[in-house]
Order: structure tokens, then sequence, then C-alpha cells
């Protein structure tokens, strides 16, 4: 998995890929101090068929005045 990381001295941001338990002890590339984790919002990916508006849309149980006449 990619996470992104931030440098607590240059705030130089960057990604990092390595398991998701792994605790690893990550160094800034540029000016070698610690880093932090920053989390960020992951991308939703919808596949298939059906993904629609209207498909999450309610329903109308009741005609409306076009309808009628």
């Amino acid at each position: 998995m990619l996470y992104d990381y931030e440098c607590k001295n240059c705030k130089n941001q960057f990604e990092v890929s390595h398991g998701m338990n792994e605790k690893p002890e990550i160094v800034c590339p540029e000016c070698n101090c610690e880093c932090k984790k920053v989390f960020s919002a992951n991308g939703i990916i919808f596949k298939g068929s059906g993904w629609y508006v209207t498909d999450s849309a309610p329903s109308s149980s009741t005609p409306s005045a076009k309808d009628e006449g």
C-alpha cells in the first residue's frame, strides 16, 4: 500500500510503499529528519454497470399531476 508522509522539519511530502501492519521508521529523503504519516481520503472506484444517480434516488409512489390528466 502507498502511504503519504511529511517531514517534520522541511515539510517535504512524499509517498512510501509498505504493508498495512508495518511501522517503518521513515526519514525524509531531502534532509534525513523524522517524518509523520499524513492521512488522506482514498478514492472510491465503482466498477461494473448500474452505478447511476437514479439507482439511489427515491422512487415516487404517488402519480404526479401531469400523469393524472
